[in-house]
């Protein structure tokens, strides 16, 4: 009909003004790539003569086929298009679909690890209560240890005392029966020097005792010889058990055993000057408070001393541990892990203050030989250890002080020697939670 025959020129004018407008801008595009003077040879002899002739004139290598052929290549990729189009919603609608179940999954996989975390920590914080409570039956059961190991080492020293208290009783006793023969032998002089008619063979007669002395000695000067002994076995004991107690006691701490008996040695010269010091005060006190009442034959001096022996419990001992510990605080020469504080060893620093305070009482007091490292070694003081160089001319460090009666040695200390130890660089020391067991044994007497 004319109708259909008009729609399909209509269509066929649509499909020839795309055709043109895609032609032109090809035209457009490729006349670009030409530069500006490029290309007008054949504008001019192709171009301009078909627009001349009001599109009538065609081209002789286009066809009424070409156009056809051209419009069905053209319907067909459109065709293509929409097949393709289709076919890519159709993809993406089926990748939403999975992503949408990827995500679900994800979501899913999330809450159990979520859950899984939960129970993890559940189950640390149960481990971790569990392992604090068994590290709480151990401290108080090492606790409980040290402190039996400490009872018994207490009952042990009450022991001693024990045996040192009934030997001086039964010195006191000799002391009081002697004291008893001499006050009867002087209350016979008294009698004999106020008789009236003393009878002349008598005075001729020597006396009894002729070895006494006319004025009564003081119970220090009785038990200075016991108290003596008494003191110098105790130096003794201690270096040879609470020495090695508290060498085990710092190996805990310090793995370096030079170090461990550094520490020890200063200790206790520091307790003899500390011991030394509170001495000094104390007689001073006990002079200055005994002076406007003293009478008698005894001189004050012999009072003071007689009243700081049977006294020695007055002596502020913790006052001197703590000099003590301030004084190794500060010391250059040794050093100590900062999470412990040497109020670790004050039993053994309190032992040798009141042993150093007592020795104070003795008449001639006993003291420790002067020393200091790199001194040429002496063998009337010294002994080397058991790891020295007995080659050595040089004392490297001090392990036990000499105990010195005056010039005279009364008990010999130990001291490392080593080569050029001096002069060698010190290894910096290091922590360690055991005891060295290679250098922790007790050092040859």
């Amino acid at each position: 009909s004319c109708d259909q025959n008009l729609n399909r020129c209509c269509e066929l004018v649509e499909l020839t003004s795309e055709v043109q407008g895609q032609l032109f801008t090809i035209l457009s595009l490729t006349a670009k790539e030409g530069g500006q003077y490029a290309g007008v040879d054949t504008l001019k002899s192709r171009f301009l003569p078909w627009l001349g002739s009001s599109f009538f004139i065609a081209s002789s290598g286009v066809t009424t086929d070409t156009s056809l052929n051209l419009i069905q290549e053209s319907m067909e990729k459109e065709k293509k298009l929409r097949a393709l189009s289709n076919s890519h919603e159709q993809e993406m609608q089926k990748m939403e679909t999975q992503l949408s179940a990827a995500r679900l999954q994800l979501d899913t996989i999330k809450q159990k690890l979520a859950d899984a975390d939960l129970e993890l920590n559940d189950t640390k914080n149960r481990s971790a209560t569990t392992l604090l409570a068994t590290e709480d039956e151990i401290l108080q059961l090492k606790a409980d240890l040290r402190a039996s190991r400490d009872q018994a080492d207490m009952y042990k020293r009450k022991l001693d005392v024990l045996d040192d208290f009934e030997r001086q009783i039964r010195m006191l006793k000799d002391e009081v029966s002697y004291l008893t023969a001499e006050k009867s032998l002087l209350q016979d002089r008294i009698t004999r020097s106020r008789s009236s008619s003393p009878l002349p063979r008598r005075s001729r007669s020597p006396s009894p005792l002729p070895f006494l002395r006319s004025d009564s000695p003081t119970r220090a000067q009785l038990t200075n010889s016991s108290r003596h002994s008494r003191l110098v076995t105790r130096f003794t004991d201690i270096y040879a058990n609470e020495r090695l107690d508290t060498q085990n006691l710092l190996s805990r701490y310090i793995d370096n055993l030079e170090m461990v008996q550094r520490i020890i040695f200063i200790s206790i010269v520091e307790s003899f000057h500390a011991a030394k010091m509170a001495f000094r005060q104390f007689k001073l006190r006990v002079r200055k408070t005994l002076s406007p009442t003293h009478i008698g034959l005894e001189s004050l001096d012999d009072v003071v001393l007689d009243y700081i022996v049977r006294n020695l419990d007055l002596y502020d001992v913790q006052s001197s541990v703590n000099d003590v510990i301030h004084a190794m605080n500060v010391n250059p020469k040794i050093s100590f892990p900062p999470e412990v504080d040497f109020i670790l060893i004050s039993s053994f620093i309190r032992e040798m203050c009141r042993l150093a305070f007592a020795m104070q009482t003795l008449e001639p007091p006993l003291d420790l030989a002067f020393t200091t490292d790199g001194e040429l070694y002496s063998e009337s003081k010294y002994r080397r250890s058991y790891d020295s160089e007995f080659t050595a001319p040089l004392v490297a460090y001090h392990v036990w002080p000499a105990l010195m009666e005056g010039d005279n040695v009364v008990v010999k200390g130990e001291a490392f020697t080593k080569r050029g130890a001096l002069w060698s660089p010190r290894r910096s020391r290091s922590r360690s939670c055991s005891p060295n067991c290679s250098r922790g044994s007790s050092p040859s007497r």
